[in-house]
């Protein structure tokens, strides 16, 4: 077979008008990856501080860690990590002609609902036990730094209940599917903050 031959048989590559040439490029929006970074960069800042602060009292630190509930952390640690492989196979289902990217996506819905059921039922517990965040520096830490990272959880919730309408539909465009992946990264971020939240709080002593 001569080189021009071979030329004719090559299958031809036609770039993707979303992305470079070569097929590769950033998941969703330039950005929200900005936003991303800057988001995980206070919460960095809000780690350091309780490191910094238990080293300055680690027996109160540790006695009032006594008073929290791990095994609730652990129920909802893994409610996040089941919410984000559901949510890796409904990016990769979406537009497959079949329902199966909505329903993955409701089902990390599911996860999603569960841990802030989890949560609210675990602040309603310490409460009743007399623990607030006026107890001491650990307990304001924990009700304000889990209350912010609820509060992701939430707007990550309004955000995953958006992607089981346009996973729904059956030829989603290029906007939405770039839709879908910004509203994956958000729910990655919100469980990757809770993966070293919980051990911080609940673990390490």
């Amino acid at each position: 077979m001569t080189a021009e031959a071979a030329d004719l048989d090559r299958p031809v590559v036609v770039p993707d008008p979303a992305g470079p040439a070569d097929g590769r490029r950033i998941p969703g929006e330039e950005g929200l990856w900005v936003f991303i970074l800057g988001d995980m960069a206070v919460f960095a800042l809000f780690f350091g501080t309780i490191l910094v602060t238990r080293g300055q009292d680690p027996s109160m630190f540790d006695a009032a860690q006594h008073h929290l509930h791990p095994w609730l952390g652990i129920v909802n640690t893994a409610l996040l990590l089941t919410g984000s492989l559901f949510v890796v196979h409904g990016v990769r289902r979406l537009g497959d002609g079949t329902p199966a990217s909505s329903r993955l996506f409701a089902l990390t819905l599911v996860c999603a609902l569960g841990f802030a059921a989890i949560k609210v039922t675990e602040y309603t517990m310490l409460v009743g036990e007399g623990y607030t965040g006026a107890t001491n520096d650990f307990f304001m830490y924990y009700f304000v730094f889990t209350g912010i990272h609820l509060a992701h959880l939430v707007i990550g919730t309004v955000i995953v209940a958006f992607l089981v309408r346009v996973a729904a539909r059956p030829e989603p465009t290029a906007g939405q599917r770039k839709f879908v992946e910004c509203g994956a990264i958000y729910w990655h971020m919100v469980d990757l903050l809770w993966l070293v939240l919980f051990p911080l709080l609940y673990l390490i002593r």
